[in-house]
């Protein structure tokens, strides 16, 4: 057994979270280790994460896809408005540098368990290659997609060709002149179709339901420009951040979208269309989120630039149905760059597996129902993954009681502010479950829960007490607010992650706060400035 190394603070995983609250941990003059399971940081490293797609790219434009001290912005420029995996690696490597992170940070280390000793005041964490550590605080920066899903497909086992899930997306792996078959069309399949299709000898899309994409606009960024703009408006840029609903510097607009004209409402849609990204969605009218009137009318408009693109009608039906398949944006939407007029190609067929289901993969590819057997070197699985709670359960996390985390949550998810959950002292997580997550930019509320673990840590050390954890009222109450705030809008009408239901036998819950970035931060900011109530803060013992 490996020696047992002591810290004052562990932090799980090094993406935007783990390396924000690193920073701010090192502050406190704490001796800190951050535990990666990958090579290196950003999250596009690790094993678990689909990470050398070219298409792979932020859906988050530049400037606020990175962190918002002036230090590490001043004197780094990014080449496109999307960041690239590629280049986000380099970013990471940059942040690295600045901060001499590397010196703190254990990689290739996956963490399998984290047990709470209750007379130590301690966490015992344990990495899958058998490493121990010891630390009076933990924080899980482990990011929402860390556990992959695959369905039971009869036969897959027989299968001769390749099979790739898109969750561990090897480097050097070429499509070129195969005959590829794609299960699923969400946000993973639209990177991987955009790739395959110009080069495979043919491709095969095996579509459930349809992916509600928006145009990325991807384009370079003017080097010059981009200086000028840290001099003159970056730091209105990042202040901006932490004000709009979605951490984007366009708020939605201050209107409904019922008091205006059609014409006023078409132009707003368009405006945000041309401008690409995520702002139809986030940035025009916030009645779609909870009108379904408006959001039939956001669908139709969606629907008719879509169609617009593709060549052949039943394509066109299946992609872009007449009717919404559900309401728009209760799915996250991903961005694309080509991806519709991918199925004008030749070499491109587009499956519907709800007329025709999947009956078995056979040892030369997939059979349908109507019969048909599609022949295939090459299986893709964009079968997506189990999110959000997934990341923290798949830990074998245990408090106070000894019970793991997992079985706690079996029904259903609590925590308070989506920062810890009651009889787990001194854990923290960031960008977790209960948190704004997939509803903003990442780094808009990472940084103001990662700011709050670190001044909670201080206040705790500066003050006696040795330990902190969620009670059970006010994780409730916060469950309510969460919930509450998921049943005035249309997520329950979509089969979708948000609210676990693209995983068989998951409970059915928002999994995630929908109410905006302000509102995340006014509760946070409650909390602490009221002595961090809801909280049970044990003091030390002379």
């Amino acid at each position: 057994m490996s020696k047992v190394q002591e810290f004052d603070a562990i932090v799980v995983g090094g993406g935007f979270s783990g390396v924000h609250q690193l920073i701010e941990l090192r502050k406190l003059g704490l001796k800190v280790r951050l535990l990666e399971a990958g090579s290196g940081l950003g999250g596009f490293n690790s094993p678990r994460l689909t990470t050398f797609l070219p298409s792979k790219c932020s859906d988050s434009p530049n400037p606020v896809y990175q962190l918002s001290d002036p230090d590490l912005w001043k004197d780094w420029t990014f080449s496109e408005k999307f960041a690239g995996g590629e280049e986000i690696q380099e970013y990471f490597k940059y942040v690295d540098r600045k901060r001499d992170l590397s010196r703190d940070i254990s990689y290739n280390s996956l963490v399998v368990s984290a047990a709470w000793d209750d007379a130590a005041n301690r966490w015992t964490v344990t990495t899958e290659s058998g490493d121990v550590y010891r630390a009076e605080w933990v924080t899980l920066c482990v990011g929402i997609s860390a556990r992959n899903y695959v369905p039971t497909f009869k036969g897959i086992e027989t299968f001769k060709g390749k099979i790739q899930h898109t969750y561990n997306w090897p480097k050097d792996y070429d499509l070129k002149g195969k005959k590829v078959g794609i299960i699923g069309t969400g946000a993973s399949g639209v990177q991987v179709i955009q790739e395959c299709g110009p080069i495979a000898e043919h491709l095969t899309v095996f579509q459930r339901t349809p992916n509600l994409a928006l145009p990325m606009r991807q384009a370079n960024l003017d080097p010059k420009a981009e200086e000028n703009k840290k001099k003159t408006m970056r730091p209105y840029e990042f202040g901006r951040m932490s004000q709009t609903l979605s951490g984007y510097l366009k708020d939605i607009e201050p209107k409904s979208a019922l008091e205006v004209t059609p014409e006023e409402r078409v132009l707003c849609w368009e405006d945000a269309w041309e401008k690409g990204g995520l702002l139809f969605w986030t940035s025009t009218y916030g009645d779609i989120f909870f009108n379904d009137e408006i959001n039939d009318l956001a669908y139709d408009f969606w629907k008719q630039k879509v169609r617009e693109r593709i060549n052949n009608p039943e394509v066109a039906e299946l992609l872009a149905p007449s009717k919404k398949p559900h309401p728009f944006g209760m799915k996250r939407p991903s961005l694309e760059q080509n991806y519709y007029e991918i199925f004008n190609q030749s070499n491109v067929k587009l499956v519907d597996v709800k007329k025709n289901p999947i009956l078995e993969i056979t040892p030369n590819g997939v059979k349908t129902s109507d019969g048909t057997e599609h022949e295939l070197d090459v299986l893709v699985l964009a079968t997506g993954f189990d999110m959000v709670n997934a990341s923290i359960t798949s830990i074998d996390v245990r408090g106070q009681d000894g019970i793991p985390i997992k079985e706690k949550w079996a029904d259903g998810v609590r925590t308070h502010l989506g920062l810890g959950t009651a009889g787990y002292p001194n854990l923290f997580w960031v960008f977790g479950p209960q948190h704004p997550l997939a509803f903003s930019n990442a780094p808009s509320s990472i940084e103001p829960a990662s700011d709050w673990v670190a001044k909670c840590i201080k206040y705790c050390r500066d003050n006696g007490v040795q330990s902190i954890t969620a009670t059970n009222e006010a994780q409730e109450a916060w469950n309510e607010q969460v919930q509450a705030v998921g049943k005035m809008g249309l997520y329950y009408k979509a089969d979708s992650w948000y609210i676990g239901a693209n995983i068989p036998g998951k409970k059915r819950e928002m999994l995630q706060f929908a109410a905006g970035v302000p509102t995340y931060i006014k509760a946070l900011n409650d909390s602490a400035q009221n002595g961090y109530s809801g909280w049970v803060l044990k003091k030390a013992t002379a």
